[in-house]
């Protein structure tokens, strides 16, 4: 089945009725009949409750992907709206060097004017954009959405793990997320390929140290999912290039924290280990949704550019492919035990732990990769605010690690 096969009106809003009436008075009844008994449930562990959110979860977004329907950034415009903290960032053109200039002169890719949103820990009186106190730490968020769909504003659902972070973590009192440009390919207009999202995020890491004034050093980056893939290449982008005079480009980041990161956009993990064992407790799988991002993200390169390139796709297991974290700052890396990149995310850390060593990244003699795998739990579980109690358990670690 293609992707979008009821994109457009009138079909597309008389399948969208019937999936509702169809889901509230066939499937919901169906689903809690079929999900009474634990053992028929895609982990033994779960509740009935979890069980149930995990269908509504998939079925809903196979509709999105089905008609089209789905929360997408505006980068052309700040959404107003209650307690939004918009912003404008400016192009870093300056700081586009070597492969990645490359890159973005293979897909035509340009720089330009971006929105960005402050979050601001509940009760606390920050002026939108002002320079930080001595010492202290700013998240620099990264959405997740396959890169195709979701957003940095506050009313998306990956909002969720800000506020989360927010509430659980004192030392962080602000977050800033970028809206970076969404890919898209057919049947929709063929726009934003790689490397636009990294170009437009390496723009907000610029605001947030020669606008705002932040130390490189109180800079965390985090990303889930696609987000995860992009805060990970920002990251290398400047670890391999911190050494370039022609740019000058602001020195890494003090920590960066991984969530259920798609770490490999190649075919190299498809169709083996996790992509089929955990399809049943997931609400991702391995068809055409995630082949129309692979293609709508690699657009002109061809998805042979996924296959070689350490930026996209870090956990990649094709012969030949090599890759390198040293130099990186201490990370954390999550994921859940029941989602179908699992395999991918475990490989990931393996290699950063071989390069960085495994530790909380601050005491002398460990090393800087900390891992956190919350069994039985989906993909990018902390999103999902009904997930628990494995999302207040995650947000409370990541709390502790970040103030360790």
């Amino acid at each position: 089945m293609s992707s979008f096969p009821f994109r457009q009106q009138p079909l597309k809003g008389l399948y969208i009725v019937y999936q509702l009436v169809s889901t509230l008075f066939i499937r919901l009844p169906f689903w809690i009949i079929t999900s009474l008994p634990s053992s028929t449930r895609a982990r033994p562990t779960w509740t009935l409750k979890r069980a149930l959110l995990l269908k509504f979860v998939r079925h809903f977004t196979n509709l999105t992907f089905e008609t089209g329907v789905a929360p997408v950034a505006n980068y052309l415009a700040i959404k107003s709206g209650k307690g939004v903290n918009g912003v404008w960032i400016d192009p870093a053109t300056e700081l586009i060097t070597g492969d990645l200039e490359k890159w973005a002169e293979i897909a035509k890719v340009k720089p330009t004017r971006l929105p960005g949103y402050w979050f601001h820990q509940k009760g606390s009186n920050i002026t939108v954009g002002s320079s930080p106190q001595p010492g202290e730490k700013v998240v620099l968020n990264l959405h997740g959405g396959a890169y195709v769909r979701m957003s940095a504003h506050p009313s998306d659902p990956t909002a969720n793990i800000v506020r989360g972070i927010l509430k659980h973590t004192p030392s962080i009192r602000r977050v800033f997320s970028v809206e970076y440009r969404l890919s898209s390919g057919k049947p929709f207009t063929v726009a934003h390929p790689f490397p636009t999202s990294l170009i437009d995020v390496l723009a907000g890491y610029n605001y947030l140290v020669n606008v705002v004034g932040y130390s490189p050093s109180d800079i965390i980056i985090c990303g889930d999912s696609a987000g995860g893939n992009l805060a990970h290449a920002l990251t290398r982008y400047l670890v391999e290039n911190q050494h370039s005079t022609s740019p000058k480009l602001p020195a890494p980041p003090g920590a960066l924290i991984l969530l259920s990161p798609w770490s490999d956009l190649s075919k190299s993990h498809d169709g083996i280990g996790s992509a089929i064992s955990c399809v049943k407790s997931d609400y991702l799988s391995a068809d055409h949704r995630v082949e129309y991002a692979k293609d709508a993200f690699t657009g002109p390169h061809g998805r042979v550019i996924a296959d070689s390139n350490p930026y996209i796709s870090p956990a990649c297991i094709l012969p030949g492919f090599e890759i390198s974290f040293k130099g990186f700052p201490r990370t954390f890396i999550n994921s859940g035990g029941g989602e179908v990149l699992i395999d991918q995310i475990r490989l990931l850390r393996d290699r950063m732990v071989a390069d960085l060593g495994e530790g909380d990244g601050v005491k002398p003699g460990e090393g800087k990769v900390r891992y956190y795998e919350a069994a039985d739990a989906c993909h990018d579980y902390l999103v999902l605010s009904p997930h628990e109690p494995e999302r207040t358990e995650t947000l409370k670690v990541i709390a502790q690690w970040v103030q360790a």
